[in-house]
């Protein structure tokens, strides 16, 4: 488990479960469903399709500061369409930095088209965490002796 490792792996120990809403959805049903599942955003699917990713953040600038209705907004009113995608084979350190500078919190992973996970950028500093924490047990283990003896 290691920064350098790819999203695969990533997608691997989590799971890739994917929760998507279609286009003509309410916001209030697209809403629901994220707090139904523990989620800050759902991918937008159109015909199989990736279309977008709604957000809580979507939701409280572009509905609730907007004055605006969650039960008739549509989700393709408030969702990002322009969605920054990665791939299985980005790092999670590449991935991180591509969250960070483009200040998003998920990151729809496609093979060619299609859908293969999601991933937030809570599973990526907990990914990363856990290295850090095998590195220093592996460190600490060398250090006190573990490494090369012989029994």
């Amino acid at each position: 488990m290691k920064p350098t490792a790819k999203i695969g792996s990533l997608l691997g120990a989590k799971g890739s479960a994917i929760w998507a809403v279609e286009p003509k959805a309410t916001v209030y049903d697209a809403i629901a469903m994220m707090a139904e599942r523990g989620v800050g955003a759902l991918l937008v699917m159109h015909e199989g399709r990736l279309a977008g990713i709604v957000s809580e953040r979507d939701y409280t600038r572009k509905v609730i500061l907007k004055g605006r209705s969650s039960k008739e907004e549509l989700v393709e009113e408030i969702m990002t369409a322009n969605v920054t995608t990665a791939t299985p084979e980005h790092t999670v350190e590449g991935a991180m930095r591509l969250m960070t500078e483009r200040r998003i919190r998920h990151l729809p992973i496609l093979e060619g088209e299609r859908v293969v996970g999601v991933v937030s950028i809570g599973d990526l500093v907990k990914w990363t965490i856990s290295a850090q924490e095998e590195t220093i047990a592996h460190l600490t283990n060398y250090i006190s002796g573990g490494y090369g003896v012989a029994s």
